[in-house]
């Protein structure tokens, strides 16, 4: 799946652009409107990512000429404003959904696979690591056979570690990808979602790696 990003916050721009190929897509990033008009066309993207206040062209612009030209692409717009009036804007000129900034990088990552699920034109793969079955699609877990309860959060820690199963994934990663853009608080928090996910796991499940991050071990 190939999603294009359009966002002129070049530091958030790189951030959805990790975060969303850790979850396996293909991300180009442009950060001006007008570029972003001429990628879309020219390429075949699965989804957008289009923020509306942008250089050259805004979002609202962007996506009415790509409507305009026939060009269907699901888009998710997102923007700095919270108005209804802002989202029915966006959402008349042919957007698919709108999230309005600081947003959790759960929610986003939830809208777009929605958005792709409604296309019908992607099957949300269930992870295996070692004993466990992770359904994306359906956000459940399975432990030989039987079903472990998880909280959003502590799904969406298991998810980056199980993407990654061998790998060290550092905290700031975690962070980045689970929790808000602009979360400012105690980054020892993704401890907690650690020692909650190793209790209902098992404790040989998420290996701490000192000083780098935490290893999900596959044959736990």
């Amino acid at each position: 799946m190939r999603l294009l990003i359009v966002e002129d916050e070049k530091r958030l721009a790189r951030s959805l652009a990790a975060g969303l190929t850790a979850e396996g897509y293909a991300v180009d990033v442009v950060h001006d409107g007008l570029e972003g008009l001429h990628t879309a066309s020219e390429g075949t993207y699965d989804l957008l990512v289009l923020d509306i206040m942008l250089p050259g062209m805004n979002g609202y612009r962007v996506c009415g000429a790509l409507r305009a030209a026939g060009n269907d692409v699901p888009i998710l717009m997102l923007t700095a404003k919270d108005g209804e009036y802002d989202e029915a804007e966006g959402l008349d000129t042919g957007a698919d959904d709108y999230l309005t900034k600081p947003f959790s990088y759960v929610v986003l990552v939830a809208r777009v696979k929605a958005l792709l699920r409604r296309r019908g034109r992607t099957a949300l793969p269930v992870l295996t690591v070692g004993a466990l079955s992770i359904d994306q699609g359906a956000r459940t877990v399975r432990r030989a056979g039987e079903d472990v309860p998880l909280t959003t959060k502590e799904f969406a820690v298991l998810e980056q570690l199980a993407l990654r199963a061998g790998e060290v994934v550092s905290k700031s990663e975690i962070l980045e990808h689970v929790w808000d853009f602009a979360y400012e608080g105690d980054p020892n928090i993704v401890e907690v979602y650690v020692s909650a996910l190793r209790r209902k796991l098992g404790a040989a499940t998420i290996q701490t790696v000192r000083g780098a991050g935490y290893r999900m071990v596959p044959g736990a």
